[in-house]
């Protein structure tokens, strides 16, 4: 199993879209998935859940976020309790008890089946409370206390008890273009990320912006393995995460196919630049699993370079995969008609992510175990 993240500090490039396809093409391969979204915005949530089930998930996690964990459950009966905890939660309510100090859920909640081989845990606009209790026992994490450690390492934990349970090929999490603590925990711990990135100047300062975080993340993480017990520093993975590559997405397709990735001029200026970025910024003992010349190539080489137009608001709009969309029972009449001409483009997504993601699980495989 690996997890594995997408991520930009630059807002508005596809992450979201991108994740859940990706998700959707590995499951269709025959891999088991589960995404996660630790993102406090909730995108990925959104993209795949109607909003009646979100209210009903949150409206029943409400008074443990909001009271605190243990006051909330003394208020139910044992059953009662049974049954929240026997259900799909999300990520922040998993969370709670180690944001309280309290003990850990004695009952895994299931995640959210999507369809064969995909779940997800949903996400929780409170997730930020969480972020501040990692910022808050960050320094004591250097002294070794036992509730720091849990707080930083709960999430990489979490994921592996899910997998530990329902056996996952990937665990993919998805976060928010935040640079904060948060993120700081869950991109250093990861097996391996990458980036999508538009081809024009604020992508080529966020990948900037990444690999300098990078950077003083690892920095952070070597001085606090170097002062904790070899006991504790078992609570964190082995390795610092691995950089897999970047992907152009959503750029505009230049139709007389003379240029390179048969991109518009003024795209193409600002993606060549990206692979030298890239080695500029991100050190080379995150970039060293794979060679620098599969780096410098996007990942899935043109496949999802393309914008899709319209289709990702349709296919959230039906929490569906692109590809899926023209085959629903209960389009609504308004779409009909737009979908009807565009079937055998929304059908020929599929083909596009299968591509995309074949290359990216064979830069996973390169991580080695």
């Amino acid at each position: 199993m690996k997890i594995i993240s997408v991520f930009n500090n630059k807002g508005g490039v596809g992450k979201t879209t991108l994740t859940f396809h990706i998700a959707q093409s590995m499951c269709e391969m025959g891999y088991r998935v589960l995404m996660i979204d630790a993102d406090p915005q909730c995108n990925l949530t959104i993209y795949s859940l109607k909003q009646e089930k979100i209210q009903r998930l949150w409206e029943v996690e409400n008074d443990f976020i909001d009271s605190g964990f243990d006051s909330a459950k003394k208020k139910l009966s044992a059953e009662d309790f049974n049954i929240i905890s026997n259900e799909p939660r999300s990520l922040h309510y998993i969370l709670q008890p180690t944001q309280e100090g309290t003990g850990d859920h004695k009952i895994l909640p299931p995640p959210v089946n999507l369809r064969d081989n995909l779940d997800i845990i949903p996400g929780r606009l409170t997730l930020h409370l969480y972020e501040e209790k990692i910022a808050s026992r960050w320094n004591d994490l250097y002294r070794g206390e036992p509730l720091a450690i849990r707080t930083i390492s709960r999430i990489r934990k979490l994921a592996e008890e899910y997998n530990e349970r329902y056996g996952y090929d990937y665990i993919i999490i998805d976060t928010s273009p935040s640079l904060g603590s948060l993120n700081k925990v869950i991109i250093s711990t990861v097996d391996g990320f990458f980036i999508p990135a538009l081809p024009d100047l604020f992508s080529l300062y966020g990948i900037k912006n990444i690999g300098k975080s990078l950077s003083s993340w690892k920095r952070e993480f070597d001085a606090v393995y170097q002062l904790i017990s070899s006991e504790k520093r078992h609570s964190f993975p082995e390795n610092f995460v691995r950089f897999l590559g970047y992907t152009i997405y959503n750029a505009r397709k230049y139709e007389n196919g003379k240029r390179k990735w048969d991109l518009a001029q003024a795209h193409l200026n600002y993606a060549e630049r990206i692979p030298n970025t890239i080695d500029q910024f991100i050190i080379s003992s995150i970039r060293g699993s794979i060679d620098n010349s599969v780096l410098a190539e996007p990942i899935g080489n043109t496949a999802v370079m393309y914008s899709h137009n319209t289709f990702p608001s349709m296919a959230q709009y039906y929490n569906l995969p692109m590809w899926l969309v023209p085959e629903y029972p209960n389009i609504e009449s308004e779409h009909a008609n737009t979908l009807r001409g565009s079937k055998s483009k929304y059908i020929a997504t599929k083909k596009s992510y299968e591509a995309f993601t074949k290359d990216l699980i064979a830069r996973i495989s390169m991580l080695g175990n």
